[in-house]
């Protein structure tokens, strides 16, 4: 008989059991991207937001909506996501997943998808360039990574690599997923918006990664 079953009711434990991805940590995202500076304008932009968000994160739990209004939205913007060339998702169903020596099939719903337009040297399915996951406020970010891992897995049949985000708009835990056999993902060092410092870092690497769109050949 075959299992079913939502990525909403998996753990870490599962996801590494049934899609047999190993974990690496890594410490630095130079390791991964080219980093830049912001300029004066992307700096006062990224303290509006960062203010905006302290202002509702002091007033209590922020919903999983707002966090994706108040926070995910501007600053997909401020990176440059929001270009023609890159198509948003929002709640889109990721194509069953069949484990079948364990009998069992997974599904879900992916929060935020960034896709490249272009179609670079494939002829059916364009580049997932980063997939989100966000949680309410008080949510701990980590709890989205089974989530998160099982979408980005999915990706793994068409690419080589893929970005993955989950985010309760207070903290950023970024994750680098590799084809392999077997595949591998690296965790990345957890951002927190509320630091200045770390906001810089946050906005620096959401660009890093988006200009991969305009680089990939």
């Amino acid at each position: 008989m075959t299992t079913k079953l939502d990525t909403s009711n998996l753990v870490l434990k599962d996801v590494h059991g049934l899609l047999q991805l190993k974990r690496q940590f890594n410490n630095s995202f130079n390791s991964l991207l080219a980093l830049e500076s912001l300029n004066s304008r992307e700096e006062q932009d990224l303290e509006q937001i960062r203010h905006n968000f302290e202002v509702y994160y002091e007033e209590g739990n922020l919903l999983e909506g707002e966090v994706k209004f108040l926070v995910l939205s501007p600053l997909m913007w401020l990176a440059g996501f929001y270009h023609p060339q890159i198509r948003i998702a929002l709640e889109e169903g990721i194509v069953p997943i069949n484990i079948e020596d364990k009998d069992t099939i997974i599904r879900g719903r992916m929060d935020i998808l960034a896709v490249n337009r272009i179609e670079v040297n494939r002829k059916d399915t364009p580049l997932w360039v980063l997939l989100i996951e966000s949680k309410r406020g008080r949510v701990d970010a980590l709890e989205g990574l089974p989530q998160l891992l099982t979408y980005a897995y999915s990706s793994l049949e068409h690419q080589d690599s893929v970005w993955g985000l989950a985010t309760n708009g207070k903290n950023y835990q970024f994750v680098y997923l590799q084809q392999g056999h077997p595949p591998i993902y690296q965790l990345l060092p957890e951002l927190n918006l509320i630091r200045p410092e770390h906001a810089l870092e946050l906005l620096q690497v959401l660009k890093a990664i988006c200009q991969q769109c305009f680089t990939v050949s």
